[in-house]
């Protein structure tokens, strides 16, 4: 069983892929734009990456979870449950809703 490796397109090299197919590990890396012969990748994958890494952002505006202020596990992760609510709440509430009765 391959592991996948996801990363941005500053590690697009072909030494590092190279060494990553040497280790059996497939490589989730979009080309950049100047490369002369494109390789495949597994775009939604990609893209699942960003939202990760966007989120993860976006949570570290709270400086309560950047800096670990809670010394429990358990108050650590209900923080963060509640910044990721108020994340969710923040894209969802306001967006338009489709009515029904248009289609």
């Amino acid at each position: 069983m391959s592991t996948k490796r996801i990363a941005d397109k500053g590690y697009d090299s072909d030494p590092l892929r190279e060494l990553l197919a040497a280790q059996q590990v497939e490589v989730v890396i979009p080309f950049r734009r100047n490369r002369k012969q494109p390789r495949a990748y597994d775009r939604i994958r990609y893209r699942e990456r960003n939202i990760v890494e966007r989120f993860i952002n976006k949570i570290k505006w709270y400086r309560r979870i950047f800096t670990r202020y809670d010394k429990l596990a358990r108050r650590f992760m209900a923080f963060l449950h509640f910044a990721s609510t108020l994340f969710w709440l923040e894209q969802n509430v306001n967006k338009p809703r489709r009515n029904l009765a248009q289609w």
